[in-house]
């Protein structure tokens, strides 16, 4: 593997950084405070090819790799972990899976504007659609029914914890149409928010990532026609499985995002702050703080990268992407707590940015896969 990024990639990089510096920075304390959903700035993603950013360039999308996706991601989390999540779901989740294993027709009617991030100069996102109230990490336990009716599915059911819950104008819903059959019971569907018997609850109020809108859904049935069933019947739980594994590296890199841009605030305050004479990057205390979150960042940046490498050549990435989403996120929580410590009693409060990141550290932790999880994923893969 080649660690030298290549041309394009840094374009992409610097890109994704002035981004976030000029149009997340400005307002993101009011956002989080007032959980603004950030519309326009996710708009702009998609002006700029951030929201389809691996998808064909034939289905509406920017054709980039992985590493590319993994670089533009860590810049934006270092600002705003709000914006990225809605870049992530939509990237990894439901642009990625159905470029996967979508139809022909699927891919041309939704993939195609959800590549784009807008149709009609509006905002076309979507969402995935899997978590439950009694199915979260056992996402095998589905209550929400699809009823085969012949030439459409009757849906049914509640989801929750919906990143772009009410933002999003496409879903990707995971539903249980044989219960007698288990996982292989299980189907994905592509479901359109407009339509009828669709219910949005209200906007969670969350600890993090507090301008992201996090919803649950609810459906009473709803006429969902058979041609919108992702793969054939019963592919649904694999179908998830394959697509949150992509998606490990989505969050693994705003982990590493919201890591890394506690990490550059506190080394700025250490060459700032004086204590006892001196600048308090000049106290061993501190610099030894310093020089365990840059190791740490950038061992989990490595991590992040191995497995775009492993996903862009066509290598099982599911171990790797585990791995990258446990340590990153692990990695934030960690950072973001010293990088507060580091500042004092500034750090505890919003003008310094550093609260904020270590609330949104943590939903890292959880969603996509919790910690746990992901270290089931891995000692299953280790012990074959």
């Amino acid at each position: 593997m080649d660690f030298n990024l290549h041309e394009e990639q840094r374009m992409i990089q610097k890109a994704a950084s002035d981004f976030a510096q000029q149009e997340c920075l400005p307002g993101v304390i009011e956002r989080d405070e007032k959980m603004l959903f950030p519309r326009q700035q996710v708009l702009k993603l998609a002006q700029l090819g951030f929201m389809g950013m691996m998808v064909h360039p034939n289905y509406g999308g920017a054709g980039m790799d992985t590493i590319s996706y993994v670089l533009a991601m860590e810049e934006i989390s270092k600002i705003d972990a709000s914006t990225s999540v809605c870049m992530s779901v939509n990237n990894s989740l439901v642009c990625w899976g159905l470029e996967a294993y979508g139809s022909e027709q699927q891919k041309q009617q939704y993939l195609t504007p959800l590549a784009q991030g807008q149709k009609n100069g509006d905002l076309y996102i979507g969402a995935f659609l899997l978590s439950e109230p009694e199915a979260g990490s056992d996402a095998t336990s589905q209550q929400t029914t699809a009823k085969d009716m012949g030439d459409y599915y009757l849906l049914n059911g509640t989801k929750n914890w919906i990143t772009n819950g009410s933002s999003a104008s496409v879903y990707l819903v995971m539903a249980q149409t044989d219960a007698a059959k288990g996982s292989h019971g299980i189907n994905a569907f592509i479901v359109e928010k407009n339509w009828p018997g669709i219910t949005v609850g209200a906007k969670e109020n969350k600890l993090g990532i507090r301008a992201s809108d996090t919803h649950s859904i609810m459906f009473a049935d709803v006429r969902v026609p058979k041609e919108n069933r992702i793969g054939e019947d019963g592919f649904g739980f694999k179908f998830a499985m394959h697509t949150l594994a992509g998606g490990r590296i989505g969050i693994a890199s705003q982990a590493l995002g919201i890591a890394g841009g506690a990490y550059q605030l506190a080394l700025a305050y250490s060459k700032q702050r004086r204590a006892f004479g001196k600048e308090i990057m000049h106290h061993q205390a501190i610099q030894f703080k310093l020089a365990d979150m840059a190791t740490r960042i950038e061992a989990a940046r490595l991590l992040c990268f191995k497995a775009a490498y492993e996903k862009d050549n066509g290598q099982d990435y599911t171990l790797s992407s585990s791995m990258a989403k446990v340590f990153a996120s692990e990695t934030a929580m960690w950072v973001t707590t010293e990088a507060l410590q580091i500042h004092g009693g500034y750090g505890y409060v919003k003008e310094y940015h550093v609260e904020r990141l270590m609330r949104d550290a943590k939903i890292t932790q959880i969603y996509e896969g919790t910690s746990e999880v992901q270290r089931i994923v891995i000692s299953r893969a280790i012990l074959k």
